[in-house]
C-alpha cells in the first residue's frame, strides 16, 4: 500500500522528480502546482531548509519553461514558533515569484491558522500583487465573508472543501450542507466583478457532480472559461482532468513530493477517516 500510494499520488522524492511529473503533464495541457511536502516544523534549520527547495522550484519553473508555480504551508515555515520569520521567508518566495512571473498559493492549514494566513497574504498581496493568492474552505461558517474580502482586493482564491477535522462550532458538519456552500462560493468567485474585472480563481474539487453544477453554470450564465480553473490532486481523477482539458477547461493538478509523504498522508487519514476510501477507491480508477 505504501509503495501504490508513494507513486500513484506523490511525484517523487527530490525536486527533480517534481519538475519531471510537471513536464508530463503540462504536455496533456494540464498545469501544476508544486508542493514540497512538509508542515509543523519546530526549527529555524527546517523552515530555513523549507524555504531553499521552494526557491529551487521557482527557479526550475523558470529555467525549464514549466507552467507551474508553488504552494507552501506556514507551519512549513516557522508559524508554529515564530510567526515573523514565517512570514519573511514566504515574503522572500513571494517577491522570487514576482520577479520570475511566477505565483505563491499560501496554503490553508486548520482554522486556528485561517486569520493569520489571510492576513499575511493580504499584506504580501499589497507590495506583489497578482504574485500571491491563498485558500479558503468550504465548510467554514466564516469562508463566505472570508471570500468576499479577499475578492475586494483582487486576490486569487483557491476553493476547496476543507480537509481538517474541525468542530460545529466553526465548521458545518454535514456534507450536503459543505457541498451547498462550496456550489454558492464558487458560482460568485467566477462571477465576481470589480470595476469591470474578474479575480482568477480555482475550483479545486473531485467531486464530479460539482464539476457537472459548474459546467451547466458555466454554459447558461455564459461564464468564460478562462475566468477560472479547475484544480485536483496529482493522481486522482486523472480522467477527469484529461476530459475537462478536452473540453476547453483549464485545469491544475497539484503535485507533491518530497521524503515527508508518509506522515502527511497518516495525519490526514487520521483527521478524516472518510478520506482512507477516497483515496483507495481512486487508486482503482485510471
Amino acid at each position: 500500500m505504501g509503495r501504490r500510494l508513494s507513486s500513484r499520488f506523490v511525484a517523487g522524492m527530490t525536486v527533480e522528480d517534481a519538475v519531471a511529473a510537471c513536464e508530463r503533464l503540462n504536455r496533456e495541457g494540464i498545469r501544476a502546482t508544486l508542493d514540497s511536502l512538509g508542515e509543523s516544523v519546530t526549527v529555524a534549520e527546517q523552515a530555513q531548509a523549507s524555504a531553499e527547495i521552494y526557491h529551487r522550484l521557482l527557479d526550475a519553473i523558470v529555467e525549464r519553461g514549466l507552467d507551474a508555480n508553488v504552494s507552501v504551508k506556514l507551519s512549513q515555515v516557522g508559524m508554529d514558533f515564530d510567526p515573523v520569520l514565517a512570514e519573511r521567508i514566504v515574503g522572500a518566495m513571494v517577491e522570487h515569484a514576482a520577479q520570475a512571473g511566477s505565483f505563491v498559493r499560501i496554503d490553508m492549514e486548520g482554522s486556528p491558522y485561517t486569520e493569520a494566513t489571510i492576513a499575511i497574504t493580504e499584506g504580501l498581496a499589497a507590495r506583489f500583487p497578482g504574485s500571491v493568492g491563498t485558500v479558503l474552505q468550504a465548510y467554514l461558517y466564516r469562508t463566505e465573508a472570508d471570500a468576499e474580502r479577499l475578492l475586494g482586493q483582487g486576490i486569487r482564491i483557491r476553493l476547496c472543501k476543507g480537509a481538517y477535522k474541525e468542530g460545529p462550532d466553526v465548521a458545518f458538519a454535514a456534507k450536503a450542507d459543505v457541498d451547498a456552500n462550496y456550489v454558492k462560493l464558487m458560482k460568485r468567485m467566477v462571477t465576481y466583478r470589480n470595476n469591470g474585472s474578474g479575480v482568477f480563481c480555482g475550483i479545486a474539487t473531485h467531486d464530479e457532480a460539482i464539476v457537472d453544477a459548474m459546467r451547466l453554470f458555466v454554459r447558461d450564465e455564459d461564464v468564460d472559461k478562462s475566468a477560472f480553473e479547475f484544480q485536483m490532486l496529482y493522481g486522482i481523477r486523472r480522467d477527469l482532468q484529461r476530459r475537462l482539458v478536452a473540453e476547453g477547461f483549464g485545469v491544475r493538478v497539484y503535485v507533491p513530493f518530497g521524503p515527508e509523504w508518509y506522515p502527511y498522508f497518516m495525519r490526514r487519514l487520521a483527521e478524516r477517516p472518510a478520506n482512507v476510501f477516497f483515496l483507495v477507491k481512486n487508486m482503482l480508477r485510471s
